[in-house]
């Protein structure tokens, strides 16, 4: 089965005696109807990883048919897992294995990715951190996945709990060293193994030529120009040794500020405008330095406003977007409805959050498009990094205006150059060593969520499909990929360069996550593309001249109304603004904070809407409340009752590829006849073409029928409460609603 199979905790049935909660009785469990075994079932162990301590006799809870039971089996923690080995030794058919994760198993849990660890006392359940005076009698394991994990330990042996359940707690909550994380252990292990097409067509942006292409990919060459100042990373470790700036712009005053206040190039559109990121001047109070950086500020504003065309807007997102601190809130709020498995009497409010917070990243990046391509604007996204919510904005604009960032590659690509190259702190953002919980926000996984809802509103647009997102973001917590678990370009050269362990003198050679036969075979890997996506087709030159002239007429609105209002908009034309904003000063909000659309942008995102959509042109997603939804193959794939059997989305994309196939052995047929060579075969996933016996359903694949799942510790009232479509049309405009789940 494609990706990690989740497994949880069941109802609340109560052991018969008082000293021990269980959600089974002993009677109930069931063994295969034999009894446990002395054999065990073999430990597969990756290059460089080692088992630290195990326990016998672990009895791991199932549900299946609102039946409760249980596994017996052996709970090990090693330096890269938690696994559950089970004695029942049933063999999985066919159609499962072939899509089954090589790297982590259904009963795998990466140390990454554990959350919360929680033991049973007496009925109590509490959480487990440092070290414990009393080892529990049952141990609850939340993953970041929302996976929930229940294991019995009351048929174990004593010391076999104790080394058990402090190796976990030691492994996963104590704070740890970058050197010790098994990233590296891997590398050094598998040196010899590494995969041999780590790129896979990917544009890594780790040499100046990858720079050239994407400014000649983006007709950009013409006003912006990398640069090669920062090479071994002697002006800035926050920057990538390269990257492109403004043509004009001297290379003596990036190395002035160490990269601070540097207009740095993301994107150019066809038109001319461009999308630029700046990180914050330092805040000096000396007057001397004030006067330097405001003069120095005031030339960089010149050189990328030139008026009447490609007018600068400065977009100021540490106080005209989300903070930090939202995002984080929303994402745990959102969590506990999942994992904590209390009754929460506001059920929506977490999701009404969430959605919020989709919506608001998305009128953002709307209202950018308008500015680019409408007004013929370049956009200076302004943070004090530049690193989280620039990453955040500049990569949805990409998305939405670049046909090429719709295409697997070209997505891959958008990643390495504004999330890894961008300098977005992957080790702690998603809090990988353990030493700061208020350094973890998931601003990588909003994105994610924010390009979801295009894709699940555009379809055809897509050539990767939710599944490929889905296991994108499982690949966050998966230590034996470089892409995801450094700070910095900085960071990760210099833990694989000079300073780092050596495999006969020869530096380590780390893998990146797009090489995705690592942890998929070929047959897995279609479920990433999406079959219904069709290439655009490739014009002659006076053809491709015609179409682009033609797509910006129906696309975009008047140059005459390219002035926006300075009381409305969110830039003010003013030199002075703009300096006060880069140097900290407390000024009056630019942007009127509602979540409405403005003006312009409200006429220029309807002008779209009233037009078919130009699926290899501009692509604007809907942000009425019932467009926006909860991403469900992610959150609810391990939720049996939030699957329809047989259906859903699944089984239109069946029916649509068994109509696609009887097409195309029409077409062979034809071709025959006419002694045409034969037309090439769309890849479409096996199991999809075979329904009737892959058992499928609306999670596929992380789901299929009758399989023995589990669900995290939600109420029936709770996830139901996420997607009830009787109560649609009497939702206020925040409600989200699951789709085809």
């Amino acid at each position: 089965m494609l990706g990690k199979a989740g497994v949880g905790g069941g109802g609340g049935t109560k052991a018969p005696k008082p000293s021990f909660v269980s959600y089974v009785r002993p009677e109930e469990i069931h063994t295969n109807e034999k009894e446990v075994t002395e054999k065990e079932v073999a430990l597969h162990l990756l290059p460089g990883e080692q088992l630290l301590c195990e326990a016998n006799t672990v009895l791991k809870y199932v549900q299946e048919d609102s039946c409760q039971r249980g596994v017996y089996g052996r709970l090990v923690c090693t330096d890269f897992k938690i696994a559950f080995l089970s004695d029942d030794e049933s063999t999985l058919d066919n159609d499962e294995t072939q899509f089954k994760n090589k790297v982590v198993g259904e009963n795998d849990i990466t140390l990454h990715c554990v959350d919360q660890i929680y033991g049973v006392f007496d009925e109590k359940k509490k959480t487990l951190f440092g070290q414990l005076k009393k080892y529990p009698e049952k141990l609850i394991i939340h993953c970041k996945d929302l996976r929930v994990f229940h294991f019995c330990l009351r048929y174990t042996k004593e010391e076999e709990v104790k080394r058990i359940v402090s190796g976990i707690i030691h492994h996963t909550q104590a704070p740890k060293l970058l050197k010790r994380l098994f990233l590296f252990s891997y590398a050094t292990a598998a040196q010899n193994n590494a995969a041999t097409e780590s790129r896979n067509h990917t544009v890594m942006f780790d040499t100046p030529e990858d720079w050239c292409w994407e400014l000649e990919r983006t007709k950009g060459s013409m006003k912006y120009k990398a640069v090669s100042v920062n090479e071994d990373y002697k002006i800035s470790d926050r920057l990538p040794a390269y990257f492109v700036v403004p043509t004009p712009l001297p290379e003596e005053d990036v190395q002035r500020f160490q990269g601070h206040g540097i207009p740095i190039w993301c994107w150019s559109y066809h038109n001319g405008s461009a999308l630029l990121k700046m990180s914050a001047l330092p805040k000096e109070q000396d007057d001397g330095v004030l006067q330097i950086q405001k003069n120095f500020l005031d030339g960089i504003y010149k050189i990328i406003h030139r008026p009447p065309y490609e007018i600068v807007k400065t977009e100021d997102l540490s106080c005209n977007f989300l903070s930090l601190q939202e995002i984080q809130s929303a994402y745990c709020k959102f969590k506990q409805l999942f994992l904590i498995g209390e009754k929460n009497a506001e059920t929506n409010a977490p999701v009404s959050c969430l959605s919020s917070l989709f919506r608001r990243c998305l009128k953002k990046a709307i209202e950018i498009t308008a500015c680019m391509d409408a007004q013929n604007m370049n956009i200076l996204l302004l943070e004090e990094n530049a690193s989280d919510l620039c990453c955040l904005l500049s990569s949805l604009v990409q998305v939405m205006m670049d046909p090429h960032c719709r295409t697997r590659t070209g997505f891959q690509s958008l990643i390495q150059k504004e999330w890894v190259m961008g300098g977005h702190c992957f080790l702690d953002r998603c809090n990988h060593l353990r030493q700061s919980d208020k350094e973890e926000v998931p601003v990588f996984l909003l994105f994610l969520d924010c390009v979801w809802q295009l894709v699940q509103q555009h379809p055809p647009a897509f050539e990767f499909t939710e599944t490929y997102l889905t296991v994108l973001s499982d690949s966050l917590y998966i230590p034996i990929f470089s892409t995801f678990f450094f700070n910095s370009p900085h960071q990760k050269d210099t833990n694989m360069g000079k300073e780092s362990l050596y495999i006969q003198s020869k530096p380590l050679t780390l893998l990146t996550v797009w090489d995705w036969s690592v942890q998929f075979e070929p047959k897995a890997q279609t479920l990433l593309r999406n079959p219904l996506y069709v290439e655009k087709p490739k014009l002659d030159k006076g053809q491709r001249k015609g179409t682009r002239l033609k797509h910006q007429r129906q696309l975009s609105l008047p140059l005459t109304q390219s002035k926006s209002s300075p009381k409305r908009g969110f830039f003010r034309e003013e030199t002075d603004h703009l300096i006060k904003n880069l140097l900290g000063k407390r000024i009056s909000k630019l942007i009127n904070s509602s979540d409405e659309l403005q003006d312009n942008s409200r006429e220029f995102y309807d002008n779209w809407h009233s037009k078919p959509a130009d699926y290899h042109g501009l692509l604007l997603p809907h942000i009425e409340g019932p467009e926006i939804k909860v991403w469900a193959q992610r959150y609810l794939r391990w939720i049996p009752e939030a699957q329809i059997l047989g259906g859903g989305r699944v089984a239109t994309m069946s029916k649509l590829l068994e109509m696609m196939e009887e097409v195309q052995n029409l077409q062979e047929k034809i071709n025959e006849r006419h002694h045409s060579p034969e037309a090439a075969r769309a890849e479409a996933p096996y199991l999809l073409r075979n329904s009737a016996s892959a058992r499928l359903s609306s999670l596929f694949p992380f789901a299929l029928l009758q399989r023995h799942s589990s669900k995290p510790v939600l109420p029936t009232s709770g996830w139901k409460a996420l997607g009830d479509e009787d109560d649609l049309a009497k939702r206020e405009d925040e409600f989200v609603d699951l789709g085809d789940v």
